[in-house]
């Protein structure tokens, strides 16, 4: 048995049992191997290290309040995975290969995954890398699948409460057309600069406005933005913007709570007309936006201090589903026996 304090978890990385791995080589994948190891061994010339053949998923494993082991909506990050490698031109793990090893890695680590009730969960992150060598600019042969899990705490310290974000616009997390839609490593190297200065200057995350014009909201640091106004639910359209499967179960919850839903672009200045904004993604599911300042203007936009009742209720009934205190009447929910 563990003995950790499920309650005082971060959000970060706990040894486990086991992780899961699978090679593709010779034109197909192989056999699922399980390691003990936390470590890996690859070519110095591996396309992963030279040319950011790299692409990840995050989702999460729940203890429901009858004991089972619920994934939520792993077909979604299975699909994105797909995405993501075709890309960066990968070979895209398929979606039974997925699945399978999802199953075993949660099995092979059931006493890591946070009991019902402690606000914790098991962080799953399925992991592609390029490991053939190549010298020149040129996609790998040989690919790497493997999966780890830890278990996590809340990804804000601060829970369910409102955060201060920053607006950059001296930094472009991605361009138009280019990567910004896949879930690859070069998206969040090209934030760590903005989101550490953001961190130091006393803000929970930043904005990153589209790169063209510097007019539209485009991402939330990790996450995808949102705003609430007049019964309606507001989320960015970009092309460098990753599709949050957070975000597209939040615009069904709010389309079944009887709000209109709309995907479009939302200009800066259209802040000053929202009830509520917040952030989402697999990490925090919701965190509300309390306060937004430009850093270049000192433009401020204030939602106030405690979280929205749109918010919250979207927030409450999304766990709710992922916990199983609510039914889940959409099929998100997949149990591991």
């Amino acid at each position: 048995m563990n003995n950790i304090e499920w309650g005082k978890l971060p959000f970060g990385y706990v040894k486990t049992h086991y992780n899961v791995r699978c090679y593709y080589r010779d034109g197909k994948w192989g056999e699922i191997e399980v390691s003990s190891d936390e470590y890996i061994n690859i070519h110095i010339a591996a396309t992963c290290l030279h040319y950011g053949q790299e692409a990840f998923e995050g989702l999460k494993v729940f203890t429901g309040k009858d004991g089972s082991l619920r994934v939520f909506r792993w077909d979604e990050n299975a699909k994105r995975m797909i995405s993501s490698a075709n890309g960066v031109m990968m070979a895209p793990p398929p979606m039974e290969l997925f699945l399978e090893m999802l199953e075993k890695i949660v099995r092979l680590n059931s006493d890591f995954v946070p009991p019902y009730g402690t606000g914790a969960s098991l962080y799953v992150r399925p992991l592609l890398i390029g490991t053939g060598a190549q010298v020149g600019v040129s996609p790998a042969k040989e690919y790497l699948f493997m999966i780890f899990v830890s278990p996590v705490g809340p990804y804000f310290k601060e829970g369910f409460k409102p955060v201060k974000m920053q607006i950059v616009r001296d930094v472009d997390r991605a361009a138009p057309h280019g990567t910004g839609r896949f879930k690859v490593g070069g998206n969040y190297a090209a934030s760590l600069s903005s989101v550490v200065r953001a961190h130091q200057e006393g803000y929970g995350s930043v904005l990153y406005l589209d790169a063209k014009e510097k007019k539209y909201i485009d991402e939330a640091g990790p996450a995808n933005f949102f705003g609430i106004k007049n019964n309606t639910y507001i989320t960015p359209d970009s092309t460098s913007i990753l599709q949050s499967i957070t975000n597209m179960s939040l615009r069904q919850l709010a389309t079944d709570m009887g709000l209109q839903v709309e995907v479009r672009p939302v200009p800066v200045e259209e802040l000053n007309t929202f009830e509520e904004t917040g952030a989402c993604g697999t990490a925090a599911v919701i965190t509300p936006i309390g306060e937004i300042i430009d850093r270049e203007t000192g433009d401020k936009y204030t939602f106030g201090n405690e979280p929205g009742a749109v918010s919250t209720k979207l927030y409450q009934t999304l766990q709710g589903i992922q916990y199983g205190d609510v039914p889940d009447k959409y099929g998100w929910i997949h149990v591991i026996g």
